[in-house]
């Protein structure tokens, strides 16, 4: 099987690189915002959306819980991407000639040993590949872009550095979005199941909703919370749960939790990544 997948960015960017990753032989969709990768999949120019939601250096990423409650969309997969910077700069470059390093303003703070070691003056640019993209339409060898090997295969760069990111275990966490809910089965192999919800504006409400996944021994892997719309008041969650809802543990935590909310929904049920399943392993 084969068909579209969206994403934010430009060619090359770590999202593309996500994609062709996850879902080898697909086309890849570059947008210009997740609400346009989102609005790919609406209007079924694009079966999936590849978005970033949180990576192990930089933490989560901004918009993202916000879009995902009313997008109409339902998280059918994850993936993880070993965020893996290159140094490159246009053929005939030399590391010793050269003076600047473009780049996004994160991917500029994970490198700064090299930026130190180099002496080269770091250059903010919108995003990765785009830096890339820019440096390829510059045509100067004092200026050196840092991005992804698929950048520098899209935009004719050489590679003077592979891996130069200072922490090695910087790796980005992405939610697969489809049109239509994936409705695996009940006895799917390690599931993870993703949802939102709002408490009720109670005395404990958060503590009791969360009592029923510790009775029913839910594994709780994410809780993170963020304001709605402004207001200091009104605060959603978002959460990812181990387990399928029509399982009898989770099932019950998720009953018990909608009595203490105001709103909750389910956006979806999905099998774990290996690289979670292999981080569990790990952490045990």
């Amino acid at each position: 099987m084969s068909g579209v997948i969206a994403f934010q960015g430009v060619p090359g960017a770590y999202s593309d690189l996500a994609c062709r990753s996850a879902y080898p032989g697909w086309t890849t969709l570059p947008c210009p915002s997740f609400e346009a990768a989102m609005q790919a999949v609406r209007e079924d120019r694009a079966q999936l959306a590849m978005l970033p939601c949180e990576n192990s250096l930089a933490g989560r990423v901004p918009d993202i819980h916000r879009l995902l409650p009313d997008s109409g969309l339902h998280t059918v997969g994850e993936h993880y991407q070993r965020v893996e910077h290159c140094l490159l700069a246009h053929k005939g470059a030399t590391i010793a000639g050269l003076k600047r390093a473009h780049s996004h303003p994160v991917a500029l703070g994970q490198v700064l040993n090299l930026l130190r070691d180099l002496k080269l003056e770091p250059v903010i640019e919108a995003d990765t590949a785009g830096a890339a993209k820019l440096l390829a339409e510059q045509h100067s060898l004092e200026d050196a872009a840092i991005a992804s090997s698929l950048a520098a295969e899209i935009y004719g760069l050489d590679i003077l550095r592979r891996n130069v990111e200072d922490a090695a275990h910087n790796t980005t966490r992405f939610y697969v979005m489809s049109k239509t809910p994936a409705a695996p089965p009940v006895d799917l192999p390690n599931p993870v199941t993703t949802f939102v919800f709002r408490v009720r504006n109670i005395p404990a409400a958060l503590y009791k909703a969360l009592g029923g996944f510790a009775t029913n021994g839910v594994n709780m892997t994410k809780l993170e919370s963020y304001m709605l719309d402004g207001h200091f008041t009104a605060t959603q969650f978002l959460c990812d749960v181990d387990g399928h809802p029509e399982q009898p543990g989770l099932r019950r935590a998720l009953e018990e939790l909608a009595f203490f909310s105001r709103e909750l929904k389910v956006l979806g049920t999905y099998a774990a990544h290996p690289y979670r399943l292999g981080q569990a392993a790990e952490a045990d």
